[in-house]
């Protein structure tokens, strides 16, 4: 595509291209599904409006992420940060555990695979996308400085050259490498919570039949199934509320107490944030059938679960997702899981 010589369409579809890495880089930078979309298209604008301005001296592409870098830039100005429960309080014993929301510009969000990372011919570097949208990593971006943050994005995911990152940004491969080094060392101080997380790309054998067990026991309300599932050190957090839990005993406690309106729920697979998740339906006794209730995302190590995250704010996440806002009583669950 040619400045000048490209027509509407032309352009709208050679924008369009490049939506989905640019929403992946857009929510890495920030942590929320919802102002990575808009960042992508205030940056589709921005493209649109000045594109008779664009000289062709860089890529369309490089050109789009130096857009897109300055508009997270601009959101990030006010400094927030978002966060997991277990980044800003400690861990709640059962016997004292209480619901308190907090805003929602206050957490990570969680987002669908099928809008961040596009699909690359090398597996190697499907692997390396996947790894970088998942809850861990994605909070350890949240404690580095917002420049910090771009350039590690942008040298160690998307593998960018430092004089690359440098014209970007305006400013010296010293100064690049720099804050790419700074950056390194804050992520190695601050070891998260599911970073050891490790989910086979597709799923393994073990994986898919440790997820089956998984379905029946949270189905089934087993607590003793998935107990055996559990790691001893599991953690389960319910955003939007601050609160979270580790051990088997507490998350299971939980679930036959406080949680207990979530027996004979249906689940349904999602794909989300590079790792396996499930949307929760759990029954509606007033109307019939089954409400949307969390979507989950669930980290794996060693055979075990050590992560059970449950994001309940299902008026935003499902329609994300493509889900159905109501399961009937009657649906054939078996065909709604195909």
């Amino acid at each position: 595509m040619t400045n000048g010589a490209a027509t509407t369409t032309d352009l709208d579809a050679g924008l369009e291209a490049y939506r989905v890495e640019l929403t992946g880089y857009c929510y890495r930078m920030l942590g929320s599904s919802f102002e990575a979309e808009d960042a992508v298209q205030d940056t589709m604008i921005r493209a649109w409006r000045s594109f008779e301005k664009f000289e062709g001296r860089s890529s369309l592409r490089s050109w789009l992420y130096r857009i897109a870098t300055n508009v997270c830039l601009d959101m990030l100005t006010a400094g927030n940060k978002r966060a997991r429960p277990m980044d800003l309080t400690e861990s709640t014993p059962l016997a004292r555990a209480a619901l308190s929301p907090r805003p929602d510009s206050t957490w990570l969000e969680p987002m669908p695979d099928s809008r961040v990372l596009p699909t690359p011919a090398d597996p190697a570097e499907a692997a390396v996308a996947k790894e970088s949208v998942r809850l861990a990593f994605m909070a350890a971006l949240q404690q580095l400085p917002a420049k910090q943050r771009a350039v590690l994005i942008l040298r160690e995911v998307l593998a960018w050259k430092a004089s690359e990152v440098a014209e970007l940004l305006g400013t010296s491969v010293a100064s690049v490498n720099s804050a790419l080094q700074r950056a390194r060392a804050t992520l190695a101080e601050r070891q998260q919570p599911g970073a050891d997380a490790s989910v086979s790309d597709p799923l393994d054998e073990e994986q898919r039949k440790l997820l089956d067990r998984y379905v029946a026991a949270f189905e089934g309300y087993d607590m003793s199934a998935l107990t055996a599932l559990l790691h001893e050190d599991a953690v389960m957090t319910m955003p939007p509320f601050d609160l979270w839990l580790t051990g088997t005993e507490d998350i299971t406690g939980f679930m036959t107490t406080l949680g207990a309106a979530c027996s004979g729920s249906r689940l349904i697979p999602v794909e989300v944030n590079g790792l396996p998740g499930f949307a929760q339906y759990k029954p509606d006794p007033e109307a019939g059938g089954f409400t949307p209730w969390a979507v989950q995302v669930l980290e794996i190590s060693d055979g075990r679960i050590t992560g059970f995250h449950c994001f309940l704010d299902t008026a935003r996440w499902f329609p994300l997702f493509g889900l159905p806002l109501r399961l009937e009583a009657e649906a054939d669950q078996v065909e709604q899981r195909a």
